[in-house]
């Protein structure tokens, strides 16, 4: 229970096992970083996070959260620099820790994606059937929702299917998934910069007074609700194996998605709540709520 390998054994059972391809550079591996991070956090729970906590105020609790996860970032890229192998946490904890405190923690590491995927799944199936009902097509109730969150819910079908979809493009093989990830990736960023270039014009700076409504207690509750917009920024070192020069191109991955991410989320929860008063944030598309109230 308490055997530890060597990173000598760690690194010969991965090229036993004839490895994994090496073709992801410091470029890639930011664009994985970004993509993993960038999700529900800053799409839904922005405004719930405002609305219930923080105020405008969430500004400042991203950057707590930020600050806290830069702190962490900075251990997983060591850690994947030294330990260039797949398995992240699981083999840090397997080197240094022993073999019970690994399992434990690669048990944690599934539970913690999989609620993820779960609360990002959900995020996208508001947001379509926000879009649909946009454009004249309202989507089944029974069909949309998780049953018991709304009288005759009977399932997330939307959600289901996205799921199914990511899982069939990551089965396919690295270099695909790496080539899709990169795409989904650009058209985050792109609504995420168009968010920010139509709704700069618009903001309302008397929206941010108070700017912390519910005091420090507020901004430091809004920072432990927000910090599940970070929860991914480890998805980089899950990657080392496959990484061209993983002592340099590691650190940077992961630290830059994370500076990017960060940066970003600022200025948007800044535009969010410069342009609807917080109070009002507290709906499942945020974002969609102030594109209606720019017009």
């Amino acid at each position: 229970m308490l055997a530890k390998k060597s990173l000598d054994q760690l690194q010969g059972d991965a090229e036993s096992s004839h490895g994994l391809k090496k073709s992801l550079g410091a470029l890639e591996l930011t664009l994985l970083g970004i993509g993993c991070i960038i999700g529900t956090g800053i799409f839904v729970l922005t405004g719930v996070a405002a609305a219930k906590h923080a105020g405008p105020g969430i500004m400042l609790s991203f950057v707590l959260a930020g600050m806290a996860c830069a702190f962490a970032g900075l251990c997983y890229a060591e850690f994947a620099a030294m330990i260039p192998v797949a398995g992240s946490a699981y083999t840090y904890a397997y080197a240094t820790l022993g073999e019970f405190v690994a399992w434990t923690i690669g048990w944690d590491l599934i539970l913690e994606y999989t609620v993820g995927a779960s609360a990002v799944a959900i995020g996208w199936s508001g947001y379509l059937v926000k879009i649909c009902h946009g454009i004249g097509i309202d989507l089944s109730v029974a069909l949309t929702s998780p049953p018991g969150s709304v009288p005759g819910a009977i399932i997330n079908l939307p959600a289901i299917i996205i799921v199914l979809i990511m899982t069939g493009v990551l089965v396919i093989g690295v270099k695909e998934s790496a080539w899709f990830n990169n795409i989904m990736v650009t058209v985050k960023l792109a609504v995420v910069l168009l968010f920010i270039v139509m709704g700069v014009g618009h903001v309302n700076t008397a929206n941010w007074t108070p700017l912390m409504p519910f005091g420090w207690t507020g901004v430091l509750t809004g920072a432990s609700f927000v910090f599940f917009a970070y929860i991914s920024f480890d998805a980089v070192s899950t990657r080392a194996e496959e990484a061209k020069n993983p002592q340099r191109d590691l650190p940077i991955g992961t630290m830059v998605s994370l500076a990017i991410c960060t940066v970003l989320y600022i200025v948007v929860a800044a535009i969010m709540t410069g342009v609807v008063p917080y109070a009002k944030l507290d709906v499942p598309a945020p974002m969609a709520e102030v594109f209606s109230y720019i017009g």
